[in-house]
C-alpha cells in the first residue's frame, strides 16, 4: 500500500504529521510518498491551504491536524 503525503519544507505542522503518519507505520506496513508541493502548481494550487494531506487511494484520509486514530483507521 502506498500512502502519499503532501507538505512543504519548513512547515511545522508537516513535521508533526509525519511523525503521526510513521507511528501509524509502526503498525501498519505501507510505503509512504513524499510530495513537497511547491515542485508542482497544480498539487500546490489545490492543496496549499490544507497541508499537511495523506491521500491513499487519491482520495484524502486527512489534512490539516492529523491524529493516530483517524488515519489508523483509515488505512486498516
Amino acid at each position: 500500500m502506498i500512502v502519499k503525503f503532501y507538505s512543504r519544507p519548513d512547515c511545522p505542522l508537516c513535521e508533526e504529521g509525519l511523525i503521526t503518519l510513521k507511528l501509524v507505520q509502526e503498525d501498519i506496513p505501507f510505503t509512504i510518498e513524499h510530495i513537497n508541493i511547491e515542485e508542482f502548481d497544480d498539487i500546490h494550487e489545490k492543496y496549499m491551504l490544507m497541508i499537511p494531506v495523506v491521500e491513499k487511494d487519491d482520495k484524502v484520509i486527512q489534512y490539516g491536524q492529523l491524529d493516530y486514530a483517524t488515519l489508523l483507521e483509515h488505512l486498516s
